[in-house]
């Protein structure tokens, strides 16, 4: 045999040998392996040819039963398998590709942009023919200072949706405050002919001017136009200043300035007018405000932002002595409230975060922030335990808090004020300032007490017009003028309707009120009519079993007049004047909104049964519900939520993120979410603005 046919065998036999060693030892893995040998491999390179294995073989059956086909016959060609791609490699993979899909998202986006701000340019002019009423040009006089009546409006006939609603009912809205723009968001956009009379043409959001006093946000962030607020109902804005109302004639008197700077008055006609017009602040009988700032719109936001700016550059100057250096760092907070505490946090993070950053370090040294308050606390309407966080972080960011003192006079350089002592005594002292807020409570409008004197008697509160449960003003024809916001506060008499609860039951008994014996049957079946007509008395009536025992005083099982009377009484006394707050001016704008749109949808059938006077209201839709949700307030980089039944919460950055979160959510448009959202992005940035212009 040559020799070459007896190397080829030896070699056969060789690798067919090691097949069967090799595939009795096989053990599946991830990276698959040659099944032949380098032996093998130098076969096939002399003789041109591979072993001869023959089917069924052991090397053959198990290596098939063990692999997958395609390993089988890549191993037979001789070609080493593929190897696996590393992790890394992957992970590098996905991520071009998730790069390169949001390039292109994002491109896609700016090319969209580009083409929507592209069409919202106009080039050619849109003028053309308008048919405009004569009398929207020409009103007729009357009423009782016989003024010009704005019967018609000069856009009455601007749209098909405008000219539907001429002769819908006339809804007047006086302000453009929280509790005028809720209901303008929740009213019924078919149902009303619209009218807001304001002075001011935008809505403020005013729980962020503390924010924009130092430049954490910009005020136009605050800030959203009335008119496009309006556009939803198709309404009508006209911006002037109430000045009185005419009840017999259904009328609203205002007034403006014109371009002459003369001053013009007319008349609004109106079937249901909502007064809307908000408060001012209170000033205690203290003299010298004119010499304190005060934080109610954006002008004075921009006022007092200035003011400190301008302390500092004049205390940066080098001819400035020591104690007038001091007295221009001295800054003073008169009130204790959520927009004093809030404005005296953002003072002290201006100071300590961007103006130290920007000026000389020496300044820094001789700042001094101080807040007044005439209770025993800060914060005293919210929960003890977030009160006292508040005043233990002033007191650690050295803001000096001086309570139980009032102020009696500001004077330009300095404050005079007194403060109780431990023992009793009272101290007067002085406090040179440089600049002082003043934050104490509100007040009537000028508007607001022209209408407390005319309606007499109806109007007993001193600070605000009252209101019925039903948010109708007192004192004016029924269902006709209705106060909500800060303006206005709900009468809680319900003592002094002991004979309307009564009145049906002695109907039915054929007694005199005032001569019936209520079982306990009875005194619930009044107390679940004093429920509905006083909803803020639900909390204070939940036990009406021990209410009844206590008050019969004989003992008798029943309550007479006298013993409801008092009954009653002590539910007034528990009751508490609604919060002066833009929560309730919004729970109160939307509540008449669903009333009024409700009332829409049944006026036909109201007519139908001539059911046009008395409590139309009080048939058609519950009493006002005040529902607290929960207060919040802003301390320096730190936030406190005050969510009532003894219910709060404290932090720090965590909770200045809610905080903001809260507010964001509630921002009456997408336009002043994304300016707010750029603002605190710039802040944390670039810092705040201390330019003073």
């Amino acid at each position: 045999m040559p020799v070459s046919s007896m190397m080829a065998a030896r070699l056969a036999r060789a690798g067919q040998n090691r097949a069967i060693t090799s595939s009795r030892c096989f053990k599946p893995s991830l990276a698959p392996r040659p099944l032949y040998s380098s032996q093998s491999r130098s076969f096939v390179k002399l003789t041109g040819a591979w072993p001869s294995i023959t089917k069924g073989s052991p090397a053959t059956s198990r290596t098939t039963r063990q692999l997958p086909s395609q390993f089988f016959v890549r191993a037979l060609s001789g070609k080493p398998l593929p190897q696996g791609k590393s992790k890394v490699v992957n992970f590098c993979y996905r991520l071009a590709a998730w790069v390169g899909i949001s390039i292109s998202v994002i491109g896609v986006g700016i090319v969209g942009f580009f083409i929507y701000d592209a069409s919202t340019y106009c080039e050619h002019p849109t003028q053309s023919d308008i048919d405009v009423s004569k009398i929207a040009l020409q009103p007729r006089s009357g009423g009782e200072k016989n003024l010009p009546i704005a019967e018609v409006f000069i856009d009455d006939d601007d749209s098909e949706e405008k000219r539907r609603l001429k002769d819908k009912p006339r809804l007047v809205i006086l302000g453009g405050g929280w509790g005028g723009v809720a209901l303008l968001k929740e009213l019924n956009p078919e149902d009303y002919h619209v009218t807001v009379i304001s002075p001011t043409n935008y809505f403020l959001f005013t729980p962020m001017l503390p924010s924009a006093t130092v430049g954490t946000l910009e005020l136009r962030s605050l800030v959203e136009p009335i008119r496009r607020i309006l556009s939803r109902v198709n309404g009508h804005f006209i911006r002037a200043k109430a000045e009185d109302i005419d009840f017999s004639h259904k009328m609203v008197e205002v007034s403006q300035v014109d371009a002459n700077g003369k001053d013009i008055k007319f008349y609004v006609p109106y079937d249901k007018l909502v007064v809307a017009v908000g408060s001012t602040t209170n000033p205690h009988g203290v003299k010298g405000l004119e010499n304190a700032y005060f934080l109610k719109d954006i002008n004075d936001a921009r006022m007092i932002r200035n003011q400190v700016i301008q302390n500092f550059e004049l205390a940066n100057l080098p001819t400035c002595p020591d104690e007038e250096r001091k007295r221009l760092l001295s800054f003073c907070v008169s009130g204790g409230g959520p927009t004093g505490v809030e404005f005296a946090a953002e003072l002290f993070d201006l100071l300590n975060e961007d103006l130290t950053r920007h000026f000389p370090r020496l300044l820094r040294n001789e700042i001094s922030v101080h807040l007044i308050q005439s209770r025993g606390h800060i914060l005293n309407t919210y929960d003890e335990t977030v009160s006292r966080y508040a005043e233990e972080r002033f007191a650690r960011d050295q803001v000096d808090v001086l309570t139980n003192s009032r102020v009696k006079e500001v004077l330009p350089d300095k404050i005079i004020f007194t403060q109780k002592q431990d023992d009793g005594t009272m101290i007067t002292k002085e406090l040179p300032i440089g600049f002082c807020l003043w934050s104490t409570g509100v007040s009537q409008t000028q508007f607001c007490q022209t209408l407390a004197a005319k309606l007499g008697k109806s109007q007993t509160n001193r600070h605000a017009l009252e209101t019925d449960t039903h948010l109708r003003l007192n004192g004016s024809p029924l269902g006709d003028v209705y106060a909500i916001g800060d303006c206005s506060t709900v009468q809680n008499n319900v003592a002094d309707h002991v004979v309307t609860f009564l009145r049906s039951l002695a109907w039915k008994r054929g007694k005199d009120p005032e001569t019936l014996q209520l079982s306990f049957a009875d005194w619930r079946g009044v107390a679940e009519d004093v429920k509905k007509r006083f909803p803020q008395s639900i909390n204070h009536l939940k036990r009406v079993d021990k209410l009844f025992e206590e008050f019969d005083k004989d003992k008798s099982g029943t309550l007479d007049f006298d013993e409801l009377t008092q009954l009653l009484k002590q539910v007034d006394n528990k009751l508490t004047s609604l919060p002066a707050t833009a929560q309730r001016a919004h729970q109160q704008g939307q509540y008449l909104a669903r009333k009024f749109n409700k009332m829409a949808r049944m006026h036909e059938g109201l007519n139908a049964n001539d059911i046009r006077e008395g409590d139309v209201d009080a048939a058609v839709y519950k009493a006002f519900e005040y529902k607290h949700l929960g207060s919040l307030a802003y301390v320096g980089n730190s936030a406190i939520f005050d969510l009532g039944e003894g219910r709060s919460l404290a932090g720090g950055l965590w909770a200045v993120y809610a905080w903001r979160s809260v507010y964001f959510a509630q921002s009456v448009s997408l336009r002043t979410r994304l300016l707010m959202a750029m603002d605190w992005t710039k802040r944390g940035l670039f810092g705040r603005d201390l330019m003073s212009f």
